[in-house]
């Protein structure tokens, strides 16, 4: 046994101020446990939903499954509106009074576990610096925006923006834009955009598939049964759920389910596009699943739109005036960047130094790994939400980082109460089940690689679960001491 000889600031250290940082300090508090700290770059709570102002912007999980299971709220819609979403998040901060716990305004540049004393030394933009025996990093995987590397990206002159970083005041309405993309948020902003803008000129790499939108408004009665009879609530988020599960059938894996949405997404297409040439560009040569799965109502009646066109080639340069793809420059005044957001097998958005100096950037530059997406070899105390390997690829991602949450509290309970100073998981648990994942992946959808965000350079998917999400929950039920090398104890 050995005795530290300098003391953390905190428990545990909170990296992140959205869904999931907040979802973990409100387990923690549940668990007994007040000595915890959340540092967040920006001024508010939110993460992604207090970015996304962009025209449209909406979840596209229903809302009673896209939220804590363990704090409903009485939702306007099926699939709620990014400020709802936003505003259920700081009503969840105020009634778990949280923000006492935050430090705003503090942006993590450096991070390095100091082994002598068992603490993360936490190193911040300001210069401060903050010491915690434990760190859950709860970034979250649509934290840094990308940006693709194109020629002459500085050379255009116009307006330039972000989907995640829209700027407020941007007015629109009658220039000759571009969005460049037509992934999740690119089918939300192009309809919202379409009727105000006067031409708009949309880039495609890759069509998706689209399934229908279910969304709705509540009526008054369904909201009074709600908010009377709390039980519907989760009657209603269960059933969802179930549905979903349903869905992974024909998702993660390519069966007779598989066909029957893809026709449901072709008929789609049919009803809304009658221009053979417009159809053939949206409609996909590869089986569903392969990449995200999105839905919309619109996102097909806005190309047909006679001011919209779809232009199914990948940008090749930038230049003053515009884009140049396929040989021909396209003038416009605005370039909306609709190109998602960097993969999280591409590391840690700051440098994280483990055990022996290793290099979290470093040990991923093949692609992320972690065991069961929560814990990392030769990093101890340290514990990821939505970390490798634990997207979901049909439902929602907070049905995973909950059962995460869970795991995360348990260890740090084992530690408390054994008097671990520090524990990391062992090398060959984690190698074990990396090569049982992948064995899983290879009988999925995504087994033989691809071309999206969800893959490496190698083609290994780094980013979703190979399985139903109660199968997920399931594994990480339990924290096991065995899985883990417990390097010193407190006295």
């Amino acid at each position: 046994m050995e005795k530290n000889t300098i003391k953390p600031d905190v428990l545990v250290a909170i990296i992140g101020a959205g869904f999931s940082g907040l979802g973990m300090a409100i387990k923690l508090r549940a668990a007994g446990m007040e000595d915890f700290l959340i540092v967040e770059a920006a001024s508010e709570v939110g993460g992604t939903w207090r970015d996304s102002k962009y025209p449209g912007a909406a979840v596209d999980v229903p809302s009673h499954l896209y939220s804590y299971s363990f704090e409903q709220t009485n939702w306007s819609r099926m699939f709620a509106k990014s400020e709802e979403i936003q505003q259920y998040i700081v009503d969840t901060t105020e009634h778990h009074n949280l923000r006492p716990k935050i430090r705003f305004n503090t942006k993590v540049v450096k991070a390095r576990f100091d082994k002598e004393n068992g603490l993360w030394v936490i190193e911040t933009a300001g210069g401060d610096t903050l010491r915690a025996r434990f760190v859950v990093g709860a970034m979250g995987p649509f934290a840094a925006p990308s940006v693709p590397d194109i020629p002459g990206i500085k050379d255009f002159k116009g307006i330039t923006v972000h989907t995640a970083a829209w700027k407020k005041g941007l007015d629109l309405k009658g220039k000759r834009v571009a969005v460049v993309g037509s992934g999740a948020s690119a089918i939300q902003v192009v309809p919202a955009i379409a009727p105000l803008v006067k031409e708009l000129k949309v880039f495609q790499r890759t069509p998706s598939w689209i399934v229908p939108k279910a969304d709705y408004e509540y009526s008054e009665l369904e909201k009074l049964m709600y908010r009377y009879l709390p039980f519907t609530q989760k009657l209603r988020r269960a059933t969802i759920f179930g549905l979903t599960e349903l869905l992974a059938t024909a998702i993660v894996w390519d069966t007779p389910m598989t066909t029957l949405l893809e026709n449901v997404c072709k008929r789609q297409i049919d009803r809304a596009i009658k221009d053979p040439v417009l159809r053939r560009k949206v409609t996909p040569d590869y089986r569903l699943g392969r990449t995200r799965m999105l839905i919309s109502n619109d996102w097909y009646p806005a190309l047909a739109r006679p001011n919209v066109e779809l232009i199914d080639h990948g940008v090749e340069a930038l230049t003053e005036k515009g884009i140049r793809a396929a040989g021909k420059e396209y003038e416009v005044d605005v370039i909306v960047w609709a190109t998602g957001y960097k993969s999280p097998s591409q590391g840690f958005p700051f440098p994280l130094t483990g055990v022996g100096g290793r290099d979290l950037n470093a040990y991923w530059k093949d692609g992320a790994k972690a065991y069961k997406g929560v814990a990392i070899a030769g990093f101890p105390n340290l514990f990821t939400l939505m970390g490798p390997n634990t997207g979901p690829g049909h439902t929602s991602v907070l049905v995973y980082t909950e059962a995460q949450m869970a795991y995360a509290v348990q260890a740090i309970q084992a530690c408390e109460k054994r008097q671990i100073k520090s524990l990391a998981v062992r090398e060959d648990r984690q190698e074990e089940f990396n090569r049982e994942l992948d064995e899983k992946m290879r009988r999925t959808t995504w087994g033989s690689g691809g071309n999206s965000w969800y893959y490496t350079k190698d083609g290994r998917n780094t980013t979703l679960y190979p399985g139903f999400a109660t199968e997920y929950v399931w594994s990480v039920r339990n924290f096991n001491l065995g899985d883990y090398k417990v390097t010193g104890w407190f006295f």
